[in-house]
């Protein structure tokens, strides 16, 4: 297959993506599953449409294996946050082609993988590609917000349709220098994230005589202080053990695993440092609904993200201590994610040839994903070997981590092609593996 045709065809598909909007909510993601079953199956790929209900459908597409492999699932999704025209130099669904990128809302996160991804699975079906064990693409619904429409609901509701040994998703994939050589980063497991509410309660009266009441608002404003306060011992996870080893050749003790990051690479610093222990991080507020009553009631929202494995329990401890006595209450919202899988294998192996080929004096170390991905779902659900793994080098990395859910988000049209090398070459690698 040509590498200029592959190029001129995910660029125009990423154009279309982009021109349909999938903010979510309310998400209406069944307009790209629709646009995505035409386009796959003019290339003979089967495509099978899935939705809890009508307009928030997921598209799962397949190329059957022979059956004596194990099977491989590009996964993706199709929704996207909200995007302010406003703040934008162009229109933020007109997919514009300038100066070789491609800008819209989702060109990062994350349609040009998923247009990567679907031209990946066409080009190779065109080509008469017979893999091993069944090769599928999965753009599914929701997975900006998680109301239970996207892979969640697919992996209870149809399991089949989308169980995998083998999955590539979002996470990571960027080309960084780390003590002047090059690296990508390949995610390999993620945080939990674990939302809580801190619920304060004091007693209301009229603002006007502050002493006869007893501010909720202010009393949560010095268990935020004390929350800001908090400093949890320090833990190194095997991820970032083996990203300090890979760059320096040694480890570090947890205390001084962050002086250590530092010292070869500011970036480097700000990968490790939400790595080392859970994060507690106060994002809205809910008082007093008028402005001449104290609150009897103060509610904060917490986003907290607790290292794989580590329990709500024993977050809870740390948070409680740092808290000390008072008039709350904390409850936790609901906890997903914090799994991993192994840093070998198949899949390993191929994100490291891929990447030997096309850079030969670069390496790929692990990485933990500080946020989320719906790829827990998938090792939760299947056992699936996921990967957070899509190669980006022609954009800085820290502009693009500006750019995500943010104005004027693009992508560069050599990186949309890398990817769908690399999620070619990753086909032919597993697709390849006996069973």
């Amino acid at each position: 297959m040509a590498t200029v045709s592959l190029r001129n065809e995910v660029t125009t598909v990423l154009q279309d993506l982009i021109r349909l909007d999938t903010v979510n909510p309310p998400g209406n993601e069944t307009r790209a599953a629709e646009y995505l079953r035409a386009y796959l199956e003019d290339s003979g790929v089967a495509c099978e449409l899935y939705a809890r209900i009508p307009e928030r459908a997921s598209l799962v597409a397949r190329i059957p294996g022979r059956g004596d492999g194990p099977s491989l699932l590009f996964l993706s999704h199709t929704d996207t946050v909200l995007a302010d025209a406003a703040e934008w130099q162009v229109d933020p669904w007109s997919g514009e082609l300038r100066d070789g990128e491609v800008w819209g809302r989702g060109a990062l996160d994350m349609k040009g993988q998923v247009a990567s991804s679907a031209v990946a699975i066409a080009s190779l079906a065109r080509d008469g590609f017979e893999p091993a064990g069944d090769l599928i693409f999965a753009a599914t619904a929701d997975e900006e917000v998680g109301d239970d429409f996207g892979l969640s609901w697919l992996c209870e509701a149809h399991p089949d349709a989308v169980r995998a040994d083998y999955a590539i998703n979002e996470g990571a994939g960027e080309r960084i220098e780390l003590a002047g050589r090059p690296f990508y980063l390949c995610s390999t497991a993620e945080k939990t994230s674990a939302p809580f509410l801190l619920r304060v309660h004091g007693r209301s009266g009229h603002a006007s005589m502050p002493g006869i009441a007893d501010n909720a608002l202010l009393k949560a404003a010095r268990l935020l202080g004390r929350l800001e306060r908090l400093r949890p011992e320090p833990v190194l996870i095997p991820e970032v053990e083996a990203l300090l080893r890979a760059v320096t050749g040694r480890s570090a003790a947890p205390e001084d695993a962050l002086e250590l990051a530092r010292s070869f690479s500011p970036l480097a610093a700000a990968l490790v440092e939400p790595l080392l222990s859970l994060t507690v991080s106060p994002t809205m507020i809910r008082a007093s609904q008028k402005r001449n009553v104290v609150p009897a009631l103060c509610e904060v929202t917490v986003d907290c993200r607790l290292l794989p494995g580590q329990t709500t329990a024993e977050a809870e401890r740390l948070i409680r201590n740092a808290l000390g006595e008072g008039d709350y209450e904390l409850e936790w919202i609901q906890a997903q994610g914090g799994t991993r899988s192994t840093l070998q294998g198949p899949l390993w192996d191929a994100v490291e040839a891929f990447v030997a080929e096309v850079e030969p004096e670069a390496r790929v170390v692990p990485i933990c994903v500080a946020g989320f991905t719906d790829s827990h779902w998938l090792r939760e659900a299947f056992g699936t070997v996921a990967y957070g793994f899509f190669p980006a080098s022609a954009m800085d990395p820290e502009l693009a981590a500006r750019l995500i859910h943010s104005a004027d988000e693009r992508v560069p049209v050599d990186d949309l092609e890398l990817g769908v090398r690399f999620l070619r070459h990753a086909a032919a690698v597993i697709g390849g593996a006996p069973g």
